[in-house]
């Protein structure tokens, strides 16, 4: 899956550039395209991976940003991306389109830069090109103010207006014992990573010598996540085997003994993807809620199996409202683990976005109530009998 991936605002841009960290590290060769975007100059410079020359810095103008970002303002970030789309977009045609799948905006939904920029430039990619735009937009904890759930609310809304299908992240489900919230923070990026690295491999041309069993392409990935509605991942990872240390039963024939160990794939396989949707998702879900669902297994070849493919997607397409489930493996001689990735498409039942909305309806009317009773202990001031000019 050949993406155009947009980092927009401080959180986009961290998970973008630990996104190309781990591809160099993984010697990887899949074809993707890097924008990083902000409102802040600092937050671009501390980027280690995005190339000088794929980070672009807007604002400069506004004498309410100048280089210094938006703070929590997502309707300021709205305000200054709608200024200068052109400025994007002309970035975006510049680095070439002709040879992507899909474009993919990553942006935290709580702050400003991309809380505000994200929407506006989906709908812009949206309008001007044919491919598929995706977003992937954090949440923000509860403990992080209300005021963060206020704007994660009104991205959210806006970006189901324009994008093909949002992958939500909730950091409020990410929260890691013992850990403070920035360091769950640098945690959860590196999950969102796991599973972005893995669905930019389907489709893509796999190792010299490796042959996928079941194979699935890019327009599979885009026919699951049509509609324009939510999305959860899900994702489970284990350490392969030793066939040197495991070695043959004494007591089976050769024969028997080929057939347990096709047997044994098959089942671990099968358990692995079921730990991938029953486990931590990106955002909890009712996973019976899911339209449609895809199932992408990596790993060395001799690991993978087609009957524990088969086998997992039969299960998952009784557990999901839809019958839509696509699967296929994706064989790899670079890692020592089989990873297993569970994409839920179009779920509705989300109880953290009623959550939300219930945070950020709070926060309208706080926000409400304090202007007006600063309004109210200032004219208080005054002498009564003057009257105003209008």
């Amino acid at each position: 899956m050949r993406f155009f991936i947009i980092g927009f605002g401080q959180a986009g841009g961290k998970i973008l550039d630990l996104f190309l960290c781990r591809e160099k590290e993984a010697g990887s060769t899949i074809k993707i395209k890097p924008l990083a975007v902000n409102t802040a100059r600092t937050d671009l410079m501390g980027l280690k991976y995005v190339p000088k020359e794929c980070r672009l810095l807007i604002g400069q103008s506004d004498p309410r940003v100048k280089g210094h970002g938006v703070g929590t303002d997502n309707r300021l970030g709205a305000k200054v991306a709608q200024e200068e789309i052109d400025t994007i977009l002309n970035a975006i045609d510049k680095m070439g389109t002709h040879d992507i799948d899909a474009f993919l905006i990553v942006a935290g939904l709580g702050g400003g830069t991309g809380s505000g920029g994200a929407p506006v430039l989906a709908k812009h990619l949206s309008e001007m090109y044919p491919e598929p735009v995706y977003a992937v937009g954090i949440l923000p904890a509860p403990e992080e103010g209300k005021l963060y759930s206020l704007n994660a609310a009104r991205s959210m809304i806006s970006l189901l207006k324009y994008v093909d299908n949002l992958i939500l992240v909730d950091n409020g489900a990410w929260k890691f014992e013992g850990m403070s919230l920035r360091e769950s923070f640098t945690k959860i990026n590196e999950e969102i990573v796991k599973r972005l690295a893995l669905l930019a491999r389907a489709g893509e041309p796999v190792e010299s010598g490796m042959i996928g069993e079941m194979v699935i392409d890019s327009s599979e990935v885009i026919n699951t996540l049509r509609g324009g509605g939510i999305s959860s991942i899900g994702y489970a990872t284990t350490l392969v085997e030793d066939k040197k240390s495991k070695g043959f039963s004494l007591f089976r024939r050769k024969k028997e003994d080929e057939e347990f160990v096709e047997n044994d794939k098959a089942t671990k396989i099968a358990s692995l993807v079921r730990r991938a949707a029953l486990g931590r998702l990106t955002i909890p879900c009712n996973i019976r809620s899911a339209e449609r669902a895809l199932v992408l297994v990596a790993g060395p070849p001799e690991h993978l199996d087609r009957k524990g493919l088969e086998k997992a997607k039969l299960w998952l397409e009784e557990q999901i409202a839809g019958v839509e489930v696509r699967a296929g493996d994706y064989p790899t001689k670079r890692t020592k683990h089989v990873a297993a990735l569970v994409v839920l498409a179009n779920v509705t039942d989300i109880p953290r976005v009623k959550q939300l909305q219930r945070l950020a309806v709070e926060a309208k009317e706080e926000i409400e109530t304090v202007e007006k009773e600063r309004i109210e202990k200032t004219l208080e001031i005054f002498d009564e009998d003057l009257e105003p000019l209008v």
